[in-house]
C-alpha cells in the first residue's frame, strides 16, 4: 500500500445512522499515521450521542484537526488544501443529495464537491436501506461524477465474532480504497 505518513484525510460524520464508521476510521486511521480533518454534521452530533455513548468532545479527540460544520471558510472548503481524499461515513441521505447537485449548505457537503472537482478520492458510507429509485440515481450520478459509493455491508468471510469486528473490517475496507493498509483487517486467505 502507499507510504501514509504525509497524508491528509477529510473524516465528515452525519447524521445517517452508523456513527461508529466514522468513529472507527478516525482510530484506523491514526494508528496509521494519517492525518484526520474532522467534520460533524448537526445530525451527526446528535447520533454520535445516540449511538455511541460518546461525545462529540471525545470523537474531535480522535482527530487531527476539527471545523465546524457551518464554516464555509474552513480550509478543507477549498481545492487549494491538498488531501487524498474525503471519507464520508455514514453518509446520509441528504447529504449525499447536497453533494450530487453541488448545492452544498455545509461544511461537509462543501468539502465534498471541492474533493470532486479536484478529482480526488470520495468515498461516501451510504446509510439507508432500502434504497428507492431515487437514492439508486442520486448514488449513479455520484459514481459518474467520480465518487465511490460504498455501503456499510458486513463482509461475513472475516467471520466476525463481534459488531466491533465487523465495523473494523468494513472500515479497513474502505481505507484500502484510499491505499491505506490497515493491519486490524482479516484479509480474504483463499
Amino acid at each position: 500500500m502507499a507510504e501514509t505518513r504525509s497524508r491528509k484525510i477529510i473524516v465528515a460524520i452525519t447524521g445517517a445512522s452508523g456513527a461508529c464508521y466514522g468513529v472507527r476510521a478516525l482510530e484506523l486511521l491514526s494508528r496509521a499515521g494519517v492525518e484526520t480533518h474532522l467534520v460533524i454534521s448537526k445530525a451527526g452530533d446528535r447520533t454520535i450521542q445516540e449511538e455511541t455513548g460518546m461525545t462529540s468532545k471525545d470523537i474531535k479527540a480522535l482527530a487531527t484537526v476539527v471545523y465546524p460544520a457551518q464554516d464555509i471558510g474552513a480550509a478543507i472548503a477549498s481545492g487549494s488544501f491538498i488531501t487524498h481524499g474525503m471519507l464520508v461515513a455514514p453518509c446520509s441521505v441528504k447529504t449525499m443529495g447536497e453533494i450530487a447537485t453541488g448545492i452544498t449548505s455545509s461544511l461537509v457537503s462543501r468539502a465534498a464537491d471541492v474533493i470532486l472537482k479536484e478529482r480526488r478520492r470520495l468515498v461516501l458510507m451510504v446509510r439507508e436501506t432500502p434504497f428507492h429509485t431515487g437514492h439508486l440515481r442520486t448514488m449513479t450520478k455520484l459514481s459518474e461524477m467520480g465518487a465511490i459509493i460504498a455501503p456499510p455491508v458486513p463482509a461475513f468471510y472475516a467471520k466476525p465474532e463481534n459488531l466491533e469486528e465487523m465495523v473494523t473490517h468494513t472500515v479497513g475496507r474502505v481505507l484500502d480504497l484510499f491505499e491505506i493498509d490497515t493491519p486490524d483487517l482479516n484479509r480474504w486467505q483463499g
